[in-house]
């Protein structure tokens, strides 16, 4: 009798194989008395894979019961046969609604829906492996959620063909945080503008397509003057925004002119840029930019309130409009942001409009002052001496003048006006003023210990080490290294310097003079004076350069007239501040040296006196003039 629980066929199978086993030759076990046992052992070959199936099958159903992942068993016609907690919960919604539904209900919109019908087709194919697709389906509670559906197969109960079965993963924040990445990639987070990568791409797109229809580009480069003042002032987040709001007016402003398609980007700091193509990639009117950009800059100078403060925000422009071909983008870059430069130097608050010729002199003055530091570090900066003489019958040289000198491997010889100007702009300024008053200063010392009568050393200071306050610290330093007795050392300063607020000049200057250094003022007329009256400065020289000088060289007899009366204001007038030493910059001719005699300069400088020299052809002249004084 069979047991129960025994498979179908059980006791006909022991019978079957007793029979086998004893036909085998040297069997004497008759088939009766084998099928027992065999029976018995069926038996516990079968309550052992039962057992084993029986475990395998609660492995599964605590796998599915707590995969952190939500798991849909599809059945053969594609809808929901079941859903373990985990999507319950990953969706809001119950398993009666569920159960019974077509997969493609999960989606949230018909295009969704399309992609998973499509993950599932193509998962029930033969041999193929699971497919992934991000899809978004619906939520209970949200509305929509955006998840990782992971489409493969699962045997199914009887004969036939696979069942689907779905893996679901929430990636709603992965999405929304790779979508923050991207705009951060793209856009700047402070005024929401493309930032400048997003714009370098716009640019290379705008240039490929202008340069394939032969159209042009306009490219606005726009800084906020005195941004600085802002933050400092106010404090940064009323800088941020101001940033804002100027961000908000550029784009309004721009991007709705229909005739020109417009990329509006922060680039850094207070920078922004604009780019301009026509919208039917034809050429664009120069005429028609420079009025958008005046409206614009008309726009933001109108003020800004921030905390009830009205913050006036005018900007300096540099406007590129070219062909796009040819041109790459760092070459419009560099047009662009030269031409801003430009407009700054110029004084603010202007556009200025790239021009090729101005363009090339801008490029070339910037490469001299970005190769500065370099040029410092080879060596190629040396000292010529400009001789002063006394304008009497003696023609003595009084004092010489110390100038820097670069030997520049590609533009030749530069003087101090070709570069210091740049050098205030990068930074070096210090640097060369330490270079100018350490070699000029030696050269001066062994001048002194070999001739008797030596003239005195002039260094005209640039304003930025004039305001340093390492500058008195400097001289001491070098008055001890070369020797050089300091009442043969002159510091020449100017009116910019005096009235410079960033440093400590007046200090500087006072102390110096303690120190026996002769203080020098170069000054333009009477005006200048008034400072050394103001500030009470130790002056004991002066040096009259500019207008007031070459009128006294012309042929104008009015104007020499006027000049003349000026200048014999400006004696009177260092007289009454006990200064009694006045000379000049630029002695023409003899003629005009005469003149500047009977007004009461004591000596000059300039073409009547020859060129700078350097140091060698000084101590050439100073060995003939000792030649000549000798008994």
């Amino acid at each position: 009798m069979p047991e129960p629980g025994d498979a179908p066929g059980l006791e006909a199978i022991a019978r079957r194989w007793a029979a086998r086993l004893a036909e085998v030759d040297g069997v004497s076990v008759t088939a009766e008395s084998l099928q027992p046992t065999l029976l018995a052992v069926a038996r516990e070959a079968q309550a052992e894979a039962q057992a084993a199936r029986d475990a395998a099958v609660r492995r599964f159903t605590d796998l599915y019961s707590a995969a952190p992942v939500g798991v849909v068993l599809g059945d053969a016609d594609n809808n929901i046969h079941d859903v373990n907690p985990a999507f319950v919960e990953l969706l809001h919604l119950s398993r009666e609604d569920l159960l019974g539904q077509p997969l493609t209900t999960l989606a949230a919109t018909p295009h969704d829906a399309k992609v998973l019908a499509a993950v599932v087709e193509s998962a029930l194919l033969p041999a193929r492996r699971p497919r992934q697709e991000q899809i978004t389906l619906t939520h209970g509670r949200d509305g929509t959620l955006r998840t990782r559906v992971t489409a493969a197969t699962i045997t199914a109960d009887g004969p036939g063909f696979p069942h689907p079965l779905l893996l679901v993963e929430d990636v709603q924040e992965l999405a929304l945080l790779s979508e923050q990445l991207r705009r951060q990639n793209v856009q700047d987070s402070l005024t929401g503008l493309p930032n400048s990568y997003h714009f370098e791409n716009q640019l290379d797109t705008a240039l490929a397509a202008a340069s394939a229809s032969g159209g042009q580009l306009a490219l606005i480069y726009l800084d906020i003057d005195g941004f600085r003042v802002v933050n400092d002032g106010l404090g940064p987040g009323a800088g941020d925004e101001v940033l804002r709001q100027v961000a908000r007016r550029l784009e309004l402003h721009f991007t709705t002119q229909p005739s020109y398609d417009a990329v509006v980007a922060r680039l850094s700091g207070d920078g922004f840029a604009v780019l301009l193509r026509d919208a039917h990639d034809g050429d664009i009117d120069t005429t028609v930019v420079v009025d958008l950009v005046e409206e614009a800059m008309r726009d933001l100078a109108e003020p800004v309130y921030v905390d009830g403060v009205g913050v006036a925000t005018n900007v300096s422009v540099g406007i590129v409009v070219a062909g796009a071909t040819g041109q790459t983008r760092e070459e419009l870059h560099r047009a662009a942001e030269i031409t801003l430069h430009r407009a700054k130097e110029n004084g603010k608050a202007q556009w200025m409009l790239f021009e090729r010729d101005l363009h090339g002199e801008d490029r070339r003055r910037f490469h001299i002052g970005a190769a500065l530091g370099g040029g410092l570090e080879n060596g190629q900066f040396s000292v010529d001496y400009e001789p002063t003489v006394t304008l009497d019958d003696a023609r003595r040289v009084a004092v010489v003048n110390a100038q820097l000198r670069w030997d520049h491997p590609e533009h030749g010889v530069l003087r101090a006006p070709d570069f210091f100007p740049l050098a205030d702009a990068t930074g070096m300024t210090p640097a060369l003023g330490e270079q100018l008053l350490a070699q000029s200063m030696l050269d001066a010392a062994a001048w002194q210990r070999e001739f008797d009568h030596a003239p005195d050393l002039c260094v005209r200071i640039p304003t930025r080490l004039a305001v340093d306050s390492n500058l008195v610290r400097l001289v001491r330093t070098e008055l001890a290294r070369t020797g050089l007795p300091p009442q043969k050392l002159r510091i020449c300063s100017d009116s910019t310097a005096l009235t410079d607020p960033r440093g400590e000049v007046l200090e500087n200057l006072a102390i110096l003079a303690e120190l026996n250094v002769k203080i020098t003022l170069a000054v333009s007329g009477v005006a200048d004076l008034e400072l050394v009256h103001r500030h009470r400065l130790p002056v004991g020289f002066v040096i009259v350069s500019g207008p007031l000088v070459e009128a006294l060289a012309g042929d104008d007899d009015a104007q020499a007239q006027g000049a003349h009366r000026h200048f014999e204001m400006l004696m009177h007038r260092a007289r009454e501040l006990g200064i009694k030493r006045i000379g000049v910059d630029g002695v023409r001719d003899a003629a005009h040296a005469e003149r500047l005699a009977e007004l009461g300069v004591v000596a000059g400088r300039g073409a009547l006196f020859g060129e700078e020299i350097d140091a060698d052809e000084v101590r050439t002249m100073l060995a003939k003039s000792a030649e000549r004084v000798q008994p």
